[in-house]
């Protein structure tokens, strides 16, 4: 899969590659380490500069909204006197801080030095920078120095509304808005990102295989969890992930309550969680879920109530985990599956899984997702990752969102999708696209 990408990267102009260094992944439990496969990141730098690109590494290690849990492993939670993203023992290196810098006072900027001496005491070599830290100091991000006297430098202006006059060893250099130069002898102003002309071009995506047939799917059926079958149980309410020690996204709650009369009454769960679905005796009565501006939701929905013991089950999902794809299809595989449609499903239907053919030819291939909600998916076993189509186009329908499919994940024929659907969706309008760009 890399050489293919990296080579597509390359052919778009690209000059180096961007890359996080993920330590949940690398460092599962304490003193584990795990550099094999898609997580042995030497391997992946040697095929960039195979291909005569440049890596510019996030040693990080926090990953802002791209991971889940900032990709920090879930074990550092247990430390005693851990405290994340700050001036702290046990913890002590970062990227984007700038982001949450004010909410730890006056120990943020010692914290942004300390980090900026740390790097550059390792003498690399190479340049430095801190990502979104306009207070970072020199030499960290702006200017590089060599070992023999060898020197770059990056202007940057980041006003989006007019143009900046710098003062930089002793000449003046006008930069545009919102733009950065690279002198690269800290002298010429060799290219200035705001001056990059560009052909048009036009991104064509055209449906090669459509799953729009109930027969092309196998949809997978839970049970819902119960009072009775509860794997413990607890006299106060545990916290989803402490108690799943990030082993999965996924977690019950379930309560019995002793109902003297039929009746209809209002449930009511107050959520930090990311998503929530409400059964009461194995019927779904709703769902609810946070956003990034309220994380913390209410869920209210009327539910009817039986006469005698009645089940209040809740379902609640966290941000998502890179869980494997096998894991996933193991799962899969011990659950009821039957075709949409064949039945009404009464129970939590959450997974749907079909086989297409790869499209033939060498165009890049993308799976579009425009029906769906959110949720994860994984082909032949290999996780492309989560999906949320949460928004509408001006028409009023769902946009469609494509998520690309390595080709090197695909056989001729046969190949497995399977699908984990957390908000709903229609699996029938999914389509499997190749992409095509015409330069204007």
């Amino acid at each position: 899969m890399w050489p293919s990408l990296i080579s597509k990267a390359k052919e778009g102009g690209l000059h180096a590659i961007d890359t996080y260094a993920f330590w949940n992944l690398h460092e599962p439990r304490p003193g584990q380490y795990d550099f094999s496969g898609r997580s042995d990141i030497a391997r992946f730098m040697k095929e960039v500069q195979s291909q005569g690109l440049y890596v510019c590494l996030r040693i990080g290690p926090f990953i802002e909204a791209e991971w889940s849990y900032g990709g920090l492993p879930f074990w550092l939670h247990d430390i005693p006197g851990m405290v994340f993203r700050s001036d702290n023992e046990p913890f002590k290196i970062e990227n984007e801080y700038q982001n949450v810098e004010k909410v730890f006072g006056n120990k943020g900027p010692p914290y942004v030095r300390w980090a900026a001496e740390m790097a550059v005491g390792l003498k690399t070599g190479v340049p430095w920078v801190m990502c979104k830290q306009d207070d970072a100091p020199d030499p960290v991000a702006y200017v590089y120095k060599g070992v023999k006297n060898e020197c770059a430098a990056f202007l940057v202006n980041t006003d989006g509304a007019k143009e900046a006059t710098v003062q930089f060893q002793n000449q003046t250099y006008i930069i545009p808005r919102k733009s950065i130069s690279i002198l690269p002898d800290c002298k010429t102003d060799a290219f200035n990102t705001a001056k990059v002309s560009s052909k048009g071009s036009t991104r064509t995506m055209t449906p090669i295989v459509k799953l729009d047939s109930k027969e092309m799917w196998e949809e997978v059926d839970e049970a819902i969890a119960a009072f009775g079958n509860t794997s413990w149980k607890s006299n106060s309410l545990l916290e989803q992930m402490n108690t799943t020690k990030d082993t999965s996204d996924y977690l019950w709650y379930t309560a019995s309550y002793e109902q003297s009369e039929e009746q209809s009454t209002m449930i009511r769960v107050n959520s930090r969680g990311h998503v929530l679905r409400a059964f009461v005796n194995g019927e779904f009565i709703g769902s609810g879920h946070g956003t990034f501006t309220n994380q913390r939701f209410i869920l209210e929905k009327n539910a009817p109530l039986k006469r005698g013991v009645n089940d209040i089950s809740l379902l609640s999902i966290m941000v998502g985990l890179p869980d494997s794809g096998a894991h996933m299809e193991r799962i899969a595989a011990g659950l009821e599956k039957v075709r949409i449609g064949e039945k009404d499903l009464s129970n939590l239907s959450w997974g749907y899984q079909s086989k297409f053919d790869a499209p033939k030819g060498n165009d890049p291939v993308a799976l579009n997702l425009g029906s769906m909600g959110k949720g994860q998916v994984w082909i032949n076993g290999e996780s492309i990752g989560r999906y949320w189509i949460s928004f509408l186009n001006p028409q009023g329908s769902p946009s469609q969102r494509w998520y690309h499919i390595p080709r090197a994940f695909l056989k001729a024929r046969y190949n497995l999708l399977v699908m984990f659907e957390e908000e709903g969706g229609n699996p029938l309008g999914i389509s499997v696209d190749t992409v095509s760009v015409a330069v204007a």
